[in-house]
């Protein structure tokens, strides 16, 4: 079956991870996706890792995790005969995705206007910290800094006076699946449309405002800011317990989950028929609870609980959520065939969802800063001997 993106070029000019995490995904499901990058500075994710010699040869397992299933390309944008390369390939493009900061590629003479006069097709996504328009739209941000910026750091941890970011860099996927997602949308517009592209403007800042959407309607309502309450719920039976040898998640969410909980746990008079005595029998609840957990191992109220229709895991490192036969029996994860060690035998994430036909796939490992710069030239019309004086000229990688 043909794959959802099969015959769209996406041309992926981004860096580091929302924006190279974004065409990633479009390549699992088919996009002809090609990475330009400087030649003399390359994805700072190719650097980055904790294997010092991948890092020091450009394939940091930063980029090895996006970097499947695309062509890379080295161009200087900032030189005429560059940009004219550039062009040529943006003229065969379907998507160009960009992240550098909000004016950068006008200042080129490769802003949307010019494109669109080019190509009227083209889709031209732009993802930066806080957006193409605003007071601070020309700030610049990570992850990190959008965590902190947008409320999500001060509502995390269990101490007002120490906030944490999430582990994971959950606002850089969040940002490029978003991407991804507007992208496919804009695809199927133009579709609908008699062809006609535009232009998408993706704010990190506004994602995570969007992934915040239940504290956003909860202060507009009443004004309530949320605090830093760490793995305390409003409700007791929502949170993490220590079981005798390691914490444990339960999740007795609904007034029909906790009445079975209180009466596995022996405890029936602890039952609520209502969500406002939950919420007033907090402390209470949450002690007994405390008590009757730290009695048994983790093992014991994971299969205990699961078993009688009550959510709860132990929690895992990451190590052992991967080993777990779970992930085994799930495709979200991909291993090229190659030696280990090596990117030709990497595994990475492939996809949060599997089709009955014509799914994610890989099939191309990550390749090397600007692999494929001769062959995309030669198909855009430059022979041999024009290739060579790009490269001498420091137009080309």
């Amino acid at each position: 079956m043909t794959r959802a993106f099969e015959g769209y070029r996406i041309v992926d000019t981004t860096h580091v991870l929302a924006g190279p995490f974004a065409a990633f995904q479009l390549a699992t499901l088919g996009a002809e996706v090609i990475k330009v990058e400087k030649p003399d500075e390359p994805d700072q994710a190719r650097a980055q890792g904790p294997d010092r010699a991948m890092n020091d040869a450009g394939m940091g397992t930063a980029f090895l995790g996006q970097g499947s299933n695309k062509d890379c390309i080295a161009l200087n944008l900032k030189h005429l005969e560059g940009r004219e390369a550039m062009l040529r390939l943006l003229d065969t493009a379907d998507v160009l995705v960009e992240n550098y900061r909000p004016g950068a590629f006008e200042a080129l003479g490769l802003g949307y206007d010019v494109l669109k006069a080019r190509n009227p097709r083209l889709i031209y996504c732009s993802l930066s910290a806080f957006g193409s328009t605003g007071p601070r739209r020309e700030l610049r941000g990570y992850d990190n800094v959008i965590q902190a910026f947008s409320g999500i750091m001060a509502m995390t941890g269990d101490d007002p006076a120490k906030p944490f970011k999430s582990g994971a860099p959950v606002m850089d996927y969040a940002a490029g699946t978003t991407a991804a997602y507007a992208i496919a949308a804009a695809l199927l517009q133009r579709e609908r449309n008699g062809g006609q592209g535009t232009r998408i403007d993706v704010s990190m800042l506004d994602v995570a405002l969007l992934f915040s959407t239940s504290h956003v309607a909860s202060y507009y309502w009443g004004g309530n800011v949320p605090k830093a309450k760490g793995n305390t719920f409003p409700f007791a039976t929502i949170g993490m317990y220590h079981a005798s040898d390691a914490p444990v998640m339960v999740a007795a969410s609904n007034l029909r989950q906790q009445r079975r909980l209180w009466t596995l746990l022996g405890r029936p008079e602890l039952a609520k028929d209502n969500n406002n005595q939950r919420l007033d029998d907090h402390p209470r609840e949450s002690a007994a609870l405390a008590e009757v957990i730290g009695t048994k191992p983790a093992a014991h109220w994971e299969e205990f609980l699961q078993s009688n229709g009550i959510p709860c895991a132990r929690i895992r490192r990451l190590d052992e959520a991967l080993a777990d036969p779970q992930v085994q029996a799930r495709r979200a994860l991909h291993r090229f065939d190659g030696p280990a060690g090596t990117p030709e035998g990497m595994t990475t994430t492939l996809a949060g969802f599997t089709f009955a036909e014509g799914g994610p796939t890989l099939s191309r490992p990550p390749q090397p800063h600007g692999a494929q710069t001769d062959e995309i030239l030669t198909s855009l019309g430059y022979d041999a001997a024009a290739i060579a004086a790009l490269r001498d000229a420091g137009a080309i990688g």
